[in-house]
This record gives C-alpha cells, structure tokens and sequence, in this order.
C-alpha cells in the first residue's frame, strides 16, 4: 500500500474514533507534513484521499474539515441511503400524507385473493405488462403539463435509483463523461463511481442549468450524455421557466446529446412540462413512486425514446433491476382506482404548508426554495461552515444535509445545507426550525450563546 494511504488510514481511525470531531478543521497541508516528516506533495494526496473517502471536506478559502457524521457510500462517496441517527430527521425527506396507509390497504385488498396475487407473483420483465404501460403513461400525460407519454415507450425497474442506473449504463460507457448540475442528487455521485463514469459539474443560475455551460464543457471534451432534474432541482428548489427550457432542448439538440431527466419530484409541480416533451428523441425520463407514495413498496419507471428502448431495457436487464411483480399490479390497481392521485393532491397540500412553515421560521435567513417543495436550501450566515453547522445541529438533536453530500467538485463546496421538511410532524418541524435559526444566530441548541467557530 502506498505511503499515503498508510497516513490517511490513521487521520481516518482518528476520524471514526472521534479523536477528530465533526466540524473540526484540519492543519494546513504544509503544517500536517512538516508534523508528519513527509513532503508536501504527499501531504496534498492524503488529504485528497480523505475527501474521496468522504471523510473529510474542503472550502475554497476556508480550509479542511471532517465531515458531519463521517457516512459514506461505496468508493467512498456521500450517499443519502441510511436513516440518520439524530432524533429530528431533516435529511432523508420521504412524504407521508394524512390516512395514506388506509388508502393503500383498500387497493390491495383484492390483489390478495389467491387467484390475483398468483398472476401478481410472476416474474415480470423490463417492459413491465401491457396494463401497467398504459396506467403509467396515463399517469404521466395527466401529470405533465399536457405531454402526451406514449405507453410504448414505458420501461419498469424496482425503484427509482435504479431506474437512472439503468439509463446512465444504457448511455454512459465507463470513462466516458456525464454532465451533471453542479449540485446535483448524491446517489448519482455514487452511482457513477460505481459504473466508472466521469462527472462533469455545470453551472447553473437561478433560472436553472445553462446552455452555454452544457456546450462549454462538451467543447473541452466530449460529453456522452447529461443527467438533470429541470422540474424542482434537488437541492436547490429550481425548476426552468419555459424560456429556460427550450433554450436548453435547443443546445441539447444541436450538440446531439442524450439527456436523463430525473422527474422523481415533479409531481408537486404537474402544471410544468417535462424537457421529454420539447426533446422526445432524446430525452430518457426517470420517476418512481417513492415519493408520490411510500418507499417500502416502489415502482421505478422510464419513458425512453425508440432509438434508446432495446439499450435501456439491456442495462435494466443486465443489472438485475427489473421491477417486482407484485409492486407492479399494485401500482396499476392504485392508479386505476385514484388512490395515487388523493395521495399526491394531499401531499401538495402538504408541502406548501411545510415551505410556509419554513419561511416563517427561517424569516431573515437566505433560503432557496420553491413553494411547493419538500425542502429548501440554505446559505448559512458568513461566520458559518457547512459541517460547523450540522455538527451543531446534530449536538441539538436534529440532522440536515451539508452542501458537501450534493458538490459534484468538492474543491468548490458552498457553506450552505439542505433542509428536508417531509419527515416530522409539523409541530416537530417548527420546533426543530426554530431551534436551527437560534444556531444559525449564534444560540445553542439548549438556548446559550454560541460560537459559529467551535
């Protein structure tokens, strides 16, 4: 094992042992090699070690830091796939809407006889079954600004994430270059690194991803394909006016690239067309069911266009994500008989009372969000970093997400964190916000004046 690693396998028992506490800033890498005896250059490649580990994070300006709860996905990189331990979630954000369970129970009830759950037992494949097809398209045109989803170009996986697995492996041949947002969804950090893509962040401004970004980075070296979310970007809450996204389509189309749009959230916001609808042919657009119904039973699901179905459904296929029988027939029984469709309408209720809730409690502070989202970004005050600060609220009970889980670059990480507001009851949720302006104020989670620093 090579020299450095060695040492970055120390700072990392230190990290795990809690020798170094979260938050903690790490020497200079011209103090830790002269205190270690080794060159400078080695020092550089310990500390680039920590952060592929995920163990540690650097601020342009500000230094290193050891991560908030040191988690880490496969390679080492920051996945959001555990429940956190702090007793007030705020970073995993998985709607639930009043009565759901009883909605769901009734829809199920006859796919229980033993002559319905035998057919819903069978092995189905990528393609799905003709009845889910046209449930889902129908699903997909009556929630997307008037698009017209053909049921053809349905393709079924377990869940979500899987679903963008199978695209980006459809698309994306190891070593080859993914244009991301440059703050992006954290399981396709990992996912890519898991299937030897190359990420490449781009800029986005308030209106969203910029076209001038996309054909910048494709110009320095071939981009294969771009990964977005155009309809509630997540973590920033951004969704392309429509100006925005034709322009986009435009680019997109000139430099004849392939585009995944992730459209897990879009259900909150069904008025907006898809960047699908102004690309059709080369648009591959991912959504599952976890969000508009409950994680423990989901469905993944991708509208992919004629020239990409037999490369899709390959990957799908070949990975082992295909979709399970029984989820499926469920699905289609709560489409069919608009059980989806109360969930969703509750769960916007839901979340433009969440986001006015937010706003209030977080008055003064620089948020971005949408109204009718789940969560909301937040830039912290000046004296105030990322981790400094989820340490923090970990200490008060309550876990958010550093702007590290999402920085494609960690070289350019923003002092801000993601504030998931599903999870809790609100009377839970306004408390825990309150007590995260009073740490972002400088008053500990106990009520005592605090320093940003420590």
């Amino acid at each position: 094992m090579d020299d450095y690693r060695l040492i970055a396998d120390e700072v990392a028992a230190d990290i795990t042992s809690g020798r170094l506490r979260p938050g903690q800033q790490l020497p200079t890498q011209r103090a830790f090699a002269r205190r270690r005896g080794i060159a400078a250059s080695t020092a550089g490649r310990v500390y680039r070690e920590l952060v592929r580990r995920g163990l540690t994070v650097g601020e342009v300006g500000r230094g290193t830091f050891v991560r908030a709860g040191g988690r880490s996905g496969e390679n080492g990189r920051i996945a959001l796939a555990e429940p956190a331990t702090a007793p007030i979630d705020l970073e995993l954000n998985y709607p639930s809407a009043p009565g759901q369970a009883e909605l769901l129970a009734g829809a199920l009830t006859p796919l229980l006889r033993a002559d319905a759950l035998e057919e819903a037992l069978r092995p189905v494949g990528a393609a799905g079954t003709d009845a889910a097809r046209q449930a889902f398209a129908g699903l997909l045109t009556a929630g997307t600004g008037g698009w017209e989803v053909d049921a053809r170009g349905l393709l079924f996986a377990g869940n979500g994430r899987q679903a963008v697995a199978g695209a980006l492996a459809a698309l994306v041949a190891p070593g080859q270059r993914l244009g991301v947002e440059a703050l992006t969804y954290p399981v396709v950090k990992a996912l890519a690194g898991r299937l030897g893509v190359r990420l490449v962040p781009l800029a986005v401004d308030e209106h969203g991803l910029r076209p001038d970004a996309v054909a910048a980075a494709h110009r320095t070296a071939p981009l294969s394909a771009v990964y977005l979310q155009p309809r509630l970007q997540n973590p920033l809450g951004i969704s392309l006016p429509p100006e925005r996204a034709v322009a986009l389509a435009a680019e997109l189309r000139r430099l004849d690239l392939p585009v995944i749009e992730d459209a897990i959230w879009s259900f909150l916001r069904p008025e907006l067309a898809p960047l699908a609808a102004l690309a059709p042919e080369r648009t591959v657009l991912v959504d599952s069911l976890s969000k508009r119904l409950a994680p423990g039973l989901t469905v993944g699901f991708a509208v992919v266009p004629d020239g990409l179905r037999e490369r899709v459904a390959g990957a799908l296929r070949t990975g082992g994500w295909t979709p399970s029988g029984f989820a499926l027939e469920a699905a289609v029984r709560w489409i069919g008989d608009g059980t989806l469709a109360a969930v969703t309408a509750a769960k916007r209720t839901d979340a433009a009372v969440r986001q006015a809730l937010a706003r209030e409690a977080l008055a003064g502070q620089r948020l971005r969000a949408d109204p009718c989202s789940y969560y909301l970004w937040w830039e912290l005050p000046g004296s105030w970093r990322a981790e400094t600060f989820v340490a923090a609220a970990a200490r008060a009970g309550i876990s958010v997400t550093p702007a590290a889980a999402f920085a494609v670059d960690p070289r350019s990480t923003p002092s801000a964190v993601r504030v998931g507001l599903a999870s809790p009851p609100l009377p839970v949720l306004a408390w825990a916000l309150r007590v995260l302006a009073g740490i972002a104020d400088g008053v500990t989670g106990d009520g005592q004046t605090g320093d940003a620093g420590n």
